[in-house]
């Protein structure tokens, strides 16, 4: 496995590669790589010859006081899996080697990020599509593979995609789960004990939702807000718990039969924050 830290060197990998008529896959991460990510990488190489992992903590995604300088890093780890996984290039770079000393271009976001996690992190989405555009220019992957966890990130970076012609197939990969149902993240590490017991309620919540929907509940608010009760006293800090529909995101109340509908929540646990979601297809069996 070739680790680069500099994006000339990473242009002349890949060039070579795809010189040698090689497909190239693109998985972005911030490191501190677990079995979610792994997992990210497998799907990846179905679909590509050449699996490029880069491990950066974008620094335009946090906000103030979130926690960017005390993101969980595992370097030696996230090498040797990488390796073990098969994967052609890891990409590492510094700051510095992104964006330079000053940025005078930014981004912004219509309608996609009012709701879910960009209405509490108001900044975070312009700097993920700011990171990802300038990897897929980097880059220029033939696929590029993301989690459904952040199903917000992965619909927003669709549609910059799409408006901004990359031709990259984007793939969604499933969310891999813990045993109790706990979607795997790297903000795990965060938990205490405690906190790691507590923590698989978020999706039992979001799965008792849209099982009633998937039966055909047209009225959701009350079974959202019961939900939301349940949550906080069981000590979660409930930062949004919604249903929105699959195209702008925007929150939906009465679900119609036929129609997807991405079912998410928010919360916190003591200073850790978790996210979850799942896509659910309405059903008419229930009036």
């Amino acid at each position: 496995m070739h680790i680069s830290r500099t994006v000339g060197d990473l242009r002349k990998q890949i060039a070579e590669l795809k010189q040698i008529g090689k497909k190239v896959a693109l998985v972005p991460t911030m490191g501190a790589l677990h079995e979610g990510h792994l997992s990210l990488i497998r799907i990846a190489k179905k679909h590509a010859d050449a699996v490029i992992v880069s491990a950066f903590i974008n620094p335009t995604q946090f906000g103030p006081g979130e926690d960017y300088d005390r993101y969980p890093k595992t370097e030696s780890f996230d090498i040797n899996a990488c390796e073990a996984e098969g994967v052609e290039i890891y990409f590492m770079p510094g700051v510095k080697e992104m964006y330079g000393e000053k940025n005078h271009i930014g981004f912004s976001i219509d309608k996609l990020d009012e709701h879910l996690c960009g209405a509490s992190r108001p900044h975070h989405f312009k700097g993920v599509v700011q990171v990802v555009n300038k990897l897929f220019n980097i880059v220029e992957p033939n696929v590029a593979v993301f989690g459904q966890k952040d199903i917000q990130q992965y619909k927003i970076l669709e549609r910059m995609r799409d408006e901004f012609a990359h031709p990259v197939e984007m793939v969604r990969a499933p969310i891999v789960r813990d045993t109790d149902g706990l979607a795997l993240s790297s903000r795990n590490a965060y938990l205490t004990k405690d906190q790691r017991n507590k923590a698989p309620m978020l999706y039992q919540a979001l799965h008792y939702v849209s099982m009633r929907i998937q039966k055909g509940d047209t009225h959701l608010t009350n079974l959202l807000e019961d939900r939301k009760r349940t949550l906080t006293a069981n000590g979660f800090q409930v930062d949004y718990f919604q249903c929105v529909e699959t195209n702008e995101l925007q929150p939906v109340t009465e679900p119609e039969a036929g129609q997807n509908y991405i079912v998410a929540g928010a919360v916190y646990l003591g200073a850790t924050r978790l996210i979850d979601n799942i896509i659910v297809e309405a059903s008419d069996r229930v009036k």
